[in-house]
């Protein structure tokens, strides 16, 4: 295991609706980016400190949704993903923090032990366990669910429709009868929102993210940087580029792959665009160009795998490093932005860009793995130091 030294930044407040993690980035006499006797290191943004039970990218990916499910006047919300869905239980505990009732079709079958997001989604939300054979077709499903706690009585509203018709009244152009659509007095107004929330307004969390970290007093706008971020869908990463380059950053967004290929997250870099630049073209033509050229450079995981898979060794390497840094990495996602900034970091070491790391969460995450990789798990030493 290489040695490593880690600088950790931390958000004073993100989400102005009370998340607010409970350190402060740390100085120096020299300022934030001193570095330590001159050993190669890395910073780390821990925005998995946002909540305690939502990863931090879903809380970004919800920072604009869930304000419009609200003025919009949302009784319900109906999701999906899968049992351990990361974002269906950052939906439920969304929802249930703001008197919303959520509901969750999680694929498969129930677990016997609840354990995870699975436990969290049962407790925060109403989980339906839906055959993967109807689960195939989400929109279906999806629709089905939401006309059933509907009724005869209430009003269906996909969410996409919500952003549309938000940004028709911010145009002036929303007739009263959209408006009565979409404001009715249903006693229940169901909201859908798509696996994964990874659409267009999922963004605007990420950039301002992006805003927040290049204050003067965190990161900075002058300094090169490398800002690497584990990439399942690809939201996480596409957002973080749009700040970097609507802002004028000199910042590098490196996604390391982890569920498709190459071409597959291009087409998801470029459909993110094509929608962002629909909804939001006027407020960022100063930078089509820069955006057409590209924002994210997609690489390789370290030891690449099936999406999913945990390797062998990986749960004592994330043992390691929270033994060492007291930083929690899960093996399917944030170590393999840990190990792609560990490399960056010794290809930077000689005056080059600063490396920083999106700790995205997935500490949830470990505890539905421990079910899946048990012999992994049980393999673990009682302490690297004992």
């Amino acid at each position: 295991m290489s040695n490593w030294m880690v600088k950790i930044l931390c958000q004073n407040c993100l989400i102005e609706d009370g998340h607010c993690p409970t350190q402060m980035p740390k100085f120096t006499n020299h300022g934030l980016m001193d570095k330590d006797d001159g050993e190669p290191s890395f910073f780390i943004v821990r925005d998995d400190l946002l909540h305690p039970l939502i990863n931090g990218n879903k809380a970004r990916k919800l920072d604009g949704l869930i304000p419009l499910v609200e003025d919009h006047s949302g009784t319900h919300v109906v999701t999906c993903g899968g049992c351990q869905s990361a974002h269906a239980a950052a939906v439920a505990v969304s929802c249930s923090e703001r008197g919303i009732k959520s509901h969750l079709l999680l694929r498969g079958e129930q677990p016997e032990i609840l354990t995870g997001y699975n436990l969290m989604s049962t407790i925060y939300g109403n989980v339906t366990y839906v055959p993967r054979s109807l689960y195939a077709n989400r929109e279906k499903m999806l629709k089905s669910h939401a006309d059933y706690l509907a009724g005869s009585s209430g009003n269906v509203i996909w969410f996409d429709d919500i952003m549309e018709a938000s940004l028709s009244e911010n145009d002036g152009a929303m007739s009263f009868l959209q408006k009565d659509a979409y404001r009715s007095d249903h006693p229940r107004k169901i909201v859908i929102v798509n696996e994964g929330a990874g659409d267009v307004v999922a963004l605007l969390g990420l950039i301002r993210l992006v805003q927040y970290i290049s204050q003067n007093h965190i990161l900075g706008k002058e300094r090169p940087l490398k800002l690497v971020v584990d990439a399942g869908t690809g939201t996480t990463a596409v957002g973080l580029g749009l700040g970097a380059k609507c802002l004028g950053l000199p910042w590098e967004v490196t996604a390391v792959m982890l569920a498709d290929t190459i071409d597959g997250y291009r087409r998801q870099e470029k459909r993110l665009i094509s929608g962002f630049k629909r909804h939001f073209g006027l407020q960022i033509d100063h930078c089509f160009d820069e955006i057409d050229r590209g924002l994210v450079h997609w690489v390789e995981r370290c030891h690449p795998r099936k999406f999913g898979n945990v390797l062998e060794g990986e749960v004592e390497a994330c043992q390691h490093i929270a033994q060492q840094t007291g930083i929690l990495v899960d093996p399917v996602y944030t170590l393999a932005a840990w190990e792609m900034s560990t490399v960056l970091r010794e290809q930077e070491a000689e005056g080059g860009a600063t490396v920083v790391m999106l700790h995205t969460g997935g500490t949830l995450g470990m505890f539905g793995l421990a079910q899946r990789y048990k012999s992994y798990f049980s393999n673990l030493k009682t302490g690297l130091f004992n």
